[in-house]
């Protein structure tokens, strides 16, 4: 089984794929990022994969496109070299801003061999609908026709496969200059047939349009150039176009512990990811997407008196995502159950409220005069705040074991009062700012109070608690606390001492064989880089950032016991931390020069 580091991410910002090293696709979900796969190999072995690779023993080496999620895969043989061009596609004419709106689902693969000669062996096996589905095949004159339950696929190729009921395959001697070009289309059975199309032009266009994308948007000049606009072409690839919506990551159930049941489904956009994500857009200069992804949290909360606000959402909008088990599944690693939706929709999450007005706050100057509808929805969230902050919840990293008085919790709810008091004049007559300032301030006085453990050293995850959580590194990031305040300096020696690991960090007091959180480590750095400790800060976040793949793609965690990733792949939040680090480092560094 290949290792989750061994997978590149193909998007076409509606769904996602993934290729392993050996040049095998076994993952993707067409359409949507959320929908059921076609090729599902990552999470067992019978549900779908396509190959593309010599026959014979062969050294990989493979990268980016320059700009592009385009991925070119060198494979090395005695006899010669085969380059493999993989991408999910966008709609001819495609560029810059528009890329991903009219994606027509297609996954190219083009084969050059470069030198010598080399035997290629090619295996299509889908299996629809997480393996559930095993399709039929049909030969015709236009290609190669796969059907069963609601899916459809249309394979068209410059060289024949050979074809039996459910697979097709192929080996071919490739000689120097012969080029191969596989189209594969899906669609639902309920669409027309495809017409055959040129996949060469198709990947040429992508590519193309993957570039003029960056041209317009990568204009970060800071340290670490290239993995800030690495990780914003990936944030990029995990954002579903028709919406706006931005996908936790591209899988479900890559385990956060290998055999492990901490086994969940991150295709889906939180609102407690917003003002990060909205940050790190920023950053890497995308005022666009911000924009679009606070209208999407916007539009998918709708608006109610006193709501609930949930803290996820499909990435169109939908609200319920009532979790499931896929038990004919053995799981990544044979990590089971396999989960599809997420119970986390339910929870009470008193954080999220300070995620949603900080994103308003950072993008008052984008979006203008507010539409009633979004000044009330905006007051309704800061009124919940004032009103609820004092109940428990179940925190940001959604613990299924009971609710608490997380400090994070407290300290999102004083987020949300202090945006809604300086953004008030812009929220209407009905802003109640006298109630909003006071309770802002109770929050403060409380977490000062019941949040700092004199004895540990630190503040805590809980009041009253003395176990640490890496959550509280959020502090001097969201203007709670300075970074040179004694109790926050204090509190990142303990934290890193405790949770630490050669600069990687655990969540919490206890969180045993549990791998190390990559956003944990980008806030321990941003923490000692707004506290002026920049040279220490570069060391996390190098040491942190180094445990990215050759492609530059991290995962949700990292091993500690072996050092590979762990959890669902590509983490948005990960490549989050980088980017909003990387920025406090660069500004960090610049008031020390001054």
């Amino acid at each position: 089984m290949a290792l989750i580091s061994d997978y590149g991410l193909l998007g076409d910002c509606q769904g996602s794929a993934l290729v392993s090293r050996d040049g095998s696709i076994d993952w993707w979900c067409p359409s949507r990022f959320d929908s059921p796969s076609v090729f599902g190999r990552i999470l067992d072995g019978r549900a779908g994969f396509w190959s593309v690779r010599p026959a014979a023993a062969f050294d990989v080496r493979r990268r980016y496109t320059d700009g592009s999620l385009v991925i070119e895969t060198e494979f090395t043989t005695d006899t010669g070299t085969l380059r493999l061009t993989d991408a999910l596609t966008f709609g001819l004419g495609e560029r810059g801003h528009g890329i991903g709106f009219a994606s027509p689902h297609v996954l190219v693969r083009r084969l050059e061999l470069l030198t010598g000669t080399v035997e290629t062996l090619v295996e299509l096996e889908p299996r629809f609908e997480y393996g559930l589905v095993t399709p039929q095949f049909t030969q015709t004159e236009s290609g190669i026709e796969i059907a069963g339950g609601a899916d459809r696929l249309t394979l068209h190729a410059t060289r024949p496969l050979a074809v039996d009921s459910t697979r097709a395959s192929g080996k071919y001697r490739l000689d120097a200059g012969d080029v191969v070009v596989f189209a594969l289309h899906h669609r639902h059975s309920t669409d027309l047939p495809v017409q055959r199309v040129d996949g060469a032009a198709l990947l040429e266009d992508t590519t193309t349009a993957w570039q003029s994308w960056s041209h317009l948007h990568q204009s970060y000049r800071g340290p670490y150039r290239e993995q800030v606009e690495r990780s914003a072409l990936v944030l990029q690839g995990l954002t579903y176009q028709p919406t706006g919506a931005v996908v936790a990551a591209a899988t479900t159930s890559l385990p956060e512990e290998v055999g492990g049941s901490w086994n969940w489904d991150y295709r889906f956009g939180w609102v407690r990811d917003g003002s990060w994500t909205m940050k790190a857009l920023w950053v890497a200069a995308c005022p666009d997407e911000s924009q679009r992804f606070f209208e999407w949290i916007a539009r998918s909360a709708g608006f109610a008196e006193d709501a609930h606000l949930q803290i996820m959402f499909g990435v169109g909008g939908e609200h319920d995502l009532t979790e499931h088990e896929l038990g004919h599944l053995s799981g990544y690693a044979d990590s089971t159950p396999v989960r599809v939706g997420n119970d986390a929709w339910d929870q009470t999450q008193l954080d999220v409220l300070g995620e949603v007005l900080d994103s308003a706050w950072q993008l008052r100057d984008q979006l203008g005069e507010l539409s009633p509808t979004t000044s009330a929805f905006l007051r309704s969230v800061a009124d919940r705040a004032a009103s609820t902050w004092r109940e428990q919840d179940t925190g940001i990293w959604e613990g299924r074991e009971g609710k608490r008085h997380y400090l994070t919790s407290k300290l999102m709810c004083w987020v949300a009062l202090d945006r809604a008091v300086k953004l008030a004049p812009r929220l209407g007559s009905d802003s109640r700012v006298d109630r909003w300032g006071e309770e802002r301030d109770a929050i403060r006085t409380a977490i000062l109070e019941r949040g700092w453990n004199a004895e540990v050293g630190a503040f805590t995850g809980a009041f009253d608690s003395d176990h640490l959580d890496a959550g509280v590194l959020l502090m001097p990031l969201v203007g709670f606390l300075p970074a040179d305040d004694d109790r926050f300096l204090s509190t990142l020696e303990v934290i890193e001492r405790d949770l630490g690991n050669d600069e990687l960090l655990q969540r919490w007091t206890g969180a045993g064989g549990e791998g190390a959180f990559l956003i944990c480590s980008y806030w321990l750095a941003s923490g000692f880089a707004q506290s002026g400790q920049v040279e220490r800060a570069r060391t996390i976040f190098e040491a942190v950032s180094a445990h990215a793949n050759d492609l530059g793609l991290l995962s949700e965690e990292v091993d500690l016991k072996n050092r590979t990733l762990l959890g669902n792949f590509p983490q948005g939040l990960s490549h989050v931390g980088l980017i909003n680090a990387a920025w406090t480092i660069a500004e960090a560094t610049k008031a020390a020069h001054k």
